[in-house]
């Protein structure tokens, strides 16, 4: 007879699956690197001290991940209205024309602690307004989420490289991209932060876009979990038809839902933009949108599990960085294998553990019932 399934506690269910999907995506990644004939233990030795082992390889590691944080968030608040936004990177890439504007307009004449509020409003807006076409679309003519979302990144990939080359280069400039940020425009380094632990970040653009970060993160947390607004999205997530019967507005909350996720989204340009290019470029997402994907599933949809998981592939951004350096025989492809191996358990295979782990789960709560005496 089949084991039945038991609710796993928070600590199973958080913790010990998401650590089993690494574990096997770096057992994987593993194997990937003994077929090019390199010592995996010794590839995963550097990937560490690239990213831990000096203040500028933390400092490169937690500016990679203060853009997980933000798409990390943004497509988990979406998934707890059970919608799956795919378009992080069309509503990041907004984000940034946000951001552009009001640096353009301001930098010469604000310091940076005025234009930085008002660039995370221009941020959060535009990112916003990116994905309120799709909610609508969803919301009053039925099309879907992910086809809508994902059409979208496109249509803004496009859309920036027109205002890039023909609104905002300046003239005589070859490169597509605005012109340099002034003082006002770009955002001071953490570096004070790692010199209260005796290391400096050097070159690394670690900025205090990370602090907004986690001010976002605990934002979400007080959203989902202790709102009126939360607890309807909530709702919509687990059952629309008992949201329908408790009168909750679908639509209404549903387009709420993809604003706020748009609008972290957009938020997550103010790191590279304002804190480290001090100019608006092409490709300034670098996938980070689709990574956050695999950084809410990996974090359980949750700030506090998103955080160490934005952390975890910020690690394999610049840790293999470090491989390639020290490991010629690993390529730069070879890192992109490695990455998507843990995106893939991470998301895609995120529940291929879970059966197994709830049966084992059961089988030892039953066990530890009947060792019980009676009565006790």
């Amino acid at each position: 007879m089949a084991t039945p399934y038991a609710k796993l506690p928070g600590w199973i269910d958080y913790g010990v699956i998401p650590l089993i999907n690494l574990i096997v995506a770096f057992v994987v990644a593993g194997l990937v690197v003994v077929l090019v004939g390199e010592n995996p233990l010794k590839a995963a030795a550097f990937m560490i001290k690239g990213a831990f082992g000096s203040g500028e390889g933390i400092g490169y590691t937690l500016y990679y991940a203060t853009n997980f944080i933000f798409t990390g968030l943004a497509v988990a608040v979406a998934f707890h209205c059970g919608l799956f936004n795919i378009g992080g990177e069309g509503q990041a890439y907004l984000g940034g024309l946000g951001v552009s504007l009001v640096a353009l307009s301001f930098d010469s004449s604000l310091p940076w602690w005025i234009v930085f509020p008002l660039a995370t409003i221009g941020a959060a807006l535009t990112g916003a307004l990116w994905a309120l076409i799709p909610a609508w679309l969803q919301a009053k003519r039925g099309s879907h989420i992910v086809i809508t979302t994902i059409m979208f990144n496109f249509i803004a990939a496009s859309l920036m490289i027109y205002l890039l080359t023909n609104v905002f280069k300046p003239a005589g400039q070859m490169a597509p991209e605005t012109r340099k940020f002034v003082e006002g425009g770009q955002l001071p380094k953490l570096d004070w932060l790692l010199e209260m632990f005796g290391l400096t970040i050097r070159s690394a653009p670690f900025n205090i876009s990370f602090l907004l970060a986690l001010v976002a993160a605990f934002g979400v947390w007080v959203l989902i979990w202790r709102t009126k607004l939360g607890y309807e999205i909530r709702t919509m997530g687990f059952s629309p038809t008992a949201a329908r019967y408790a009168g909750i507005n679908e639509a209404r909350v549903l387009i709420i839902t993809m604003l706020v996720s748009g609008a972290l989204a957009g938020m997550m340009a103010l790191n590279p933009i304002m804190g480290a290019q001090h100019r608006m470029q092409l490709d300034f997402v670098t996938g980070a949108g689709f990574v956050g994907i695999a950084v809410a599933l990996m974090g359980r949809s949750h700030p506090v599990g998103i955080i160490p998981a934005a952390v975890l592939f910020g690690m394999l951004y610049q840790g293999g960085a470090e491989i390639a350096f020290e490991m010629p025989n690993i390529t730069r492809d070879m890192i992109v294998i490695i990455q998507g191996l843990a995106i893939l358990f991470a998301g895609a295979l995120e529940n291929m553990f879970r059966p197994h782990v709830q049966a084992a789960y059961a089988i030892a709560m039953g066990a530890r019932e009947r060792s019980e005496p009676a009565g006790a």
